[in-house]
């Protein structure tokens, strides 16, 4: 098994990186004076610095320097073809994933780079969900990587119903960058590698085991044939976007310009703060806030010493100053816990002086849908209630489950039959007899052969119930979207 390959940097480039570019900022919702002064090894990026302008001149944005670092041998397969006629034909599509993928390429190639990496597996989002980290598949895989619920929770991304770390521009790079790492450990070829993420390293290992038993080769081209398609086009899919990336005007593709610094930088959060007031506060749109912070899954970000929100470096100094004028609360929603299956949403509407609609809104209850007992529901505060932050026990442990609105009982006519009696209808409509004998008038225990008689029997719901998105938990990788896939996410997103 061959251990993984560091590559040479120029000494330049050694020195810069050995510094952490994003700035890690102090809780922004306390006093300005409470924030942590930044090291010297912690600076921010700055343009005007030597080695940073020496770097520069060599590489002349992150496409350049993703070029620099390849690493992967080239896969000669048929496939790779026609993978490059798909995506060359769509230079649109190239557009808009690749503008996508600025915000995020520069933190990427860093942390290949710090773990001597092959730089090309920076594209790998493309093949997954096109860069777009709000990609939830019909797998139940999610963001930019696309890990499925138990993968996720085995690199330890946070599902819950406030956030899900699948989605988490930092986390999830880092949980997708230790995965690859492990199965290259496991099979020692970059190429097998990508395959165990996108199949699972079990089903890898056992084509391996096959070839093996057939005495064939157990490379990436030879173990194709046990490979269902999506995993035998995967592999070309990423060599047909790094041949264009590599090339791009061959291909008649125009790369957006990606300059070689963080896009966004890192800021800490220990208080309550609604994501349209900390967009505001940062001059930004809610959309490009969503899309450095997409991990959030409610209308308010809930704060902890370990809650980090991402923002362009220039816009963090406008939210520090807007921060620091903000004489109104951070925070406008409050969690209520549904105590009974009859406390509809009606009710806690009308409890806390809103709508309906804007409850479902805010926690994603879909149509037509109740609320089970127990479940932790987001509401407006009350006016004039003082500022308070949920509790970090509901945080960690709220959970929000519904249930199909269908009525309690549905009417049925019975035709009495010969042998029937009050007891056997009772028993086979799990209803009582004298429910029975109310329903219909009878003073009698006796009924006769044609008799109709009317029953409120228990109404049998579907049985399914939608539990919160992010509460749910998953152990192998998620299979990259189909063709198919990205169009529609493309189509969603782009």
């Amino acid at each position: 098994m061959q251990p993984l390959k560091i590559r040479k940097f120029p000494f330049t480039a050694i020195l810069l990186l050995s510094a952490p570019f994003a700035v890690h900022a102090a809780d922004l919702s306390l006093p300005l004076n409470t924030w942590t002064q930044v090291s010297a090894l912690e600076k921010p990026y700055d343009p005007n610095d030597p080695l940073v302008q020496l770097l520069a001149m060599e590489e002349v944005d992150v496409w350049a320097r993703i070029r620099k670092g390849f690493g992967i041998p080239d896969l000669d397969n048929p496939l790779v073809a026609n993978q490059v006629q798909w995506y060359s034909s769509r230079p649109d599509y190239i557009q808009r994933t690749t503008t996508r993928a600025s915000r995020y390429l520069f933190h990427v190639v860093q942390e290949l780079e710090k773990r001597g990496m092959p730089t090309e597996l920076a594209l790998l989002p493309f093949i997954e969900s096109a860069f777009n980290p709000q990609a939830y598949s019909t797998a139940k895989a999610a963001g930019m990587w696309q890990f499925i619920p138990s993968t996720g929770r085995d690199f330890n991304l946070t599902q819950s119903m406030f956030k899900d770390d699948r989605r988490n521009v930092i986390a999830s790079t880092d949980a997708a960058l230790t995965y690859l790492q492990k199965l290259y450990g496991m099979f020692g070829d970059w190429q097998l590698a990508l395959a165990a993420y996108n199949w699972g390293e079990g089903s890898v290992q056992r084509a391996i085991n096959k070839a093996q038993a057939a005495g064939r080769p157990t490379d990436f081209n030879s173990l194709s044939q046990y490979m269902p398609a999506e995993t035998r086009n995967y592999v070309p899919k990423l060599q047909a976007v790094k041949n264009i990336i590599a090339s791009p005007a061959e291909y008649g593709i125009m790369l957006p310009k990606v300059e070689n610094q963080p896009y966004f930088v890192t800021i800490g959060k220990t208080r309550d703060i609604d994501i349209k007031v900390a967009a505001q506060l940062a001059e930004l749109s809610i959309d490009e806030f969503k899309a450095l912070n997409p991990q959030f899954n409610r209308p308010v970000i809930t704060g902890s010493s370990d809650t980090q929100i991402l923002l362009p470096q220039s816009n963090a100094e406008k939210f520090k100053s807007n921060l620091a004028k903000w004489g109104h609360a951070l925070s406008s929603w409050t969690a209520h816990k549904v105590t009974s299956a009859r406390e509809r949403i009606e009710t806690i509407a009308k409890k806390f002086g809103t709508t309906p609609e804007v409850i479902r809104e805010a926690n994603h209850i879909p149509p037509k849908m109740l609320l089970k007992a127990g479940s932790t529901v987001l509401v407006p505060k009350p006016e004039h209630a003082p500022e308070k932050d949920i509790a970090p026990e509901i945080v960690d442990n709220a959970r929000m489950v519904t249930v199909p609105d269908v009525p309690e009982t549905r009417r049925l006519y019975v035709k009495v039959g010969k042998r029937d009696t009050l007891a056997s209808i009772a028993k086979r409509h799990n209803v009582s007899i004298t429910q029975i004998k109310d329903w219909n008038n009878l003073k009698r225990d006796k009924v006769a052969a044609g008799q109709t008689l009317q029953l409120n029997v228990p109404n049998k719901a579907s049985g399914k119930r939608h539990v919160a998105r992010g509460t749910t938990t998953h152990r192998k990788a998620a299979p990259a979207p189909t063709r198919k896939t990205a169009s529609s996410s493309k189509k969603r997103h782009g």
